[in-house]
């Protein structure tokens, strides 16, 4: 796949912007960023479309900046020009997408149908924009038409919220998602962008999904692992459970048999997908320990932070 599409797929949810006033793209790309998503669709709707995608991508060489609503392939030069990564299109335009190829800009264009999904893979596309998502069918529609599609990913777009992305983006065959809640155009408009950061947080927090999922206590040795699971069992009614390398009292309590990562233990941190949130927290300067990376059919499952915190290694885990 190709590199810009693989980075779409790690951030995850794809801002889609309608800019009316050039102004207002600095502070907007900084909400972004500070929110946790360095990414944006500008929608080439607006005059000041061109000169809002130059701003964002000179001042805020982290994010990737792509152009929406491309209709005609003079867009996609300005578009590019102007420092655009990727293209958007509501419709599938042969025209278009073969323009792209020829210049070696990833594009997705708009599909809500088999015939569409089909010239795409004809024009030699990975990866299809889905749209109007909600109004096309929704998830069900992308699960029937994926199914015998076996190697086309979807970006669905339009009416994708906080309540229903990460049923979207549970779906395998989903590469991200369009969105423009976090970024409404009356908050633009006022100046609300400290708002448009909070919600962009929010949406990422969403996406995410961590939580808590068990503590491990380091141990000298099986017999002391036993006790311990065993006085959490007895505390407060948890089910004993040994394993190969641990004694689990519940789902909460892990007991080592003998001292593993960490001083004192660790802390495993359940997630809706390691990939994303390992992509989220480098953005915020956290380092990860790669040679505990484990991974299942290729994907990435488990992996520990670098830094201890107060003692205790810390690791993400696939929910």
């Amino acid at each position: 796949m190709n590199e810009v599409l693989e980075k779409i797929q790690k951030i995850g949810i794809v801002p889609v912007v309608v800019l009316n006033d050039a102004k207002d793209a600095a502070p907007l790309a900084k909400a972004l960023c500070d929110g946790g998503l360095p990414c944006a669709e500008v929608t080439f709707r607006t005059e000041a479309a061109e000169e809002s995608i130059r701003i964002m991508a000179e001042q805020f060489p982290q994010m990737l900046v792509g152009a929406g609503t491309v209709l005609t392939t003079e867009q996609v030069d300005r578009a590019v020009a102007a420092g655009a990564k990727f293209i958007v299109s509501p419709g599938l335009n042969p025209k278009v997408v073969k323009y792209c190829i020829e210049k070696g800009v990833p594009v997705t264009p708009g599909t809500a149908n088999p015939s569409d999904v089909e010239q795409a893979i004809e024009l030699g596309l990975e990866v299809v924009k889905f749209f109007p998502a909600e109004a096309a069918g929704g998830l069900n529609m992308i699960k029937s038409m994926a199914a015998p599609y076996t190697n086309m990913k979807f970006m669905p777009t339009g009416g994708i919220n906080a309540k229903n992305i990460n049923s979207y983006l549970a779906f395998p065959k989903i590469l991200a998602c369009g969105g423009s809640w976090m970024v409404k155009g009356d908050l633009v408009a006022a100046g609300e962008f400290d708002k448009i950061t909070e919600l962009t947080k929010e949406a990422v927090m969403t996406m995410l999904g961590f939580e808590l999922k068990h503590i491990g206590i380091n141990c000298e040795n099986e017999e002391e692992a036993e006790k311990t699971a065993g006085t959490f069992a007895s505390l407060f009614g948890f089910e004993k459970k040994s394993g190969n390398s641990s004694v689990f009292a519940g789902s909460a309590v892990e007991a080592m048999k003998s001292p593993y990562l960490g001083a004192k233990g660790h802390i495993a941190v359940g997630t809706n997908s390691v990939d994303r949130a390992v992509n989220y927290l480098e953005s915020q300067g956290v380092e990860f320990n790669m040679d505990s990376a484990k991974y299942k059919d290729g994907k990435l499952t488990a992996i520990y932070l670098k830094e201890e915190v107060a003692g205790f290694a810390v690791h993400l885990v696939q929910k």
